[in-house]
């Protein structure tokens, strides 16, 4: 978890100087993903769901060399099997600049650790079927795919439809 320097990146709460940065990161992580035109973030939005009245979503950075060089952005679960709450992260990244020197690792690790402290149960993710260097990684942390549960999704016209 450290740089060619062996300095290792500071992990903090995202701050609200951040969020241009943060949005950046998710547009970066759209156009990645081959959904540029999907992705209709805007720092309006992001400050205000991480910093509004009622925040329902978090984000933890890392910086390095006093810039943010990852971020991941999270929301809280809840499982009425173990009965507690667990984080569900959204969406990770690092920047090209600042891979393949344990970002991405310390990230994780203290989502990991917030679950401890908090008494959750679960942290966990979605990644796409294709993205090979995320699943190599996500498998060096033991975690496991979860077999035999499919996504489902309700939008766009679909939602107004379901709402009535």
């Amino acid at each position: 978890m450290t740089d060619d320097r062996g300095v290792p990146p500071t992990i903090r709460p995202a701050e609200p100087t951040d969020v241009p940065t943060l949005v950046r990161f998710v547009h970066d992580l759209a156009d990645y993903e081959r959904e540029p035109d999907s992705c209709l973030l805007t720092v309006d939005h992001l400050h205000e769901a991480l910093f509004g009245d009622t925040p329902a979503v978090f984000a933890t950075v890392a910086v390095h060399d006093d810039e943010v060089a990852g971020a991941a952005i999270w929301f809280l679960t809840y499982s009425t099997w173990t009965g507690v709450h667990g984080i569900h992260l959204e969406d990770l990244y690092v920047s090209p600049a600042h891979r393949r020197h344990g970002v991405a690792r310390a990230l994780l690790a203290e989502l990991a650790r917030t679950c401890l402290r908090r008494g959750y149960a679960r942290l966990e993710w979605a990644v796409l079927d294709w993205n090979t260097p995320a699943l190599d990684f996500y498998a060096t942390l033991a975690s496991e795919p979860l077999d035999g549960w499919t996504t489902h999704r309700v939008d766009g016209p679909a939602l107004d439809a379901l709402a009535g």
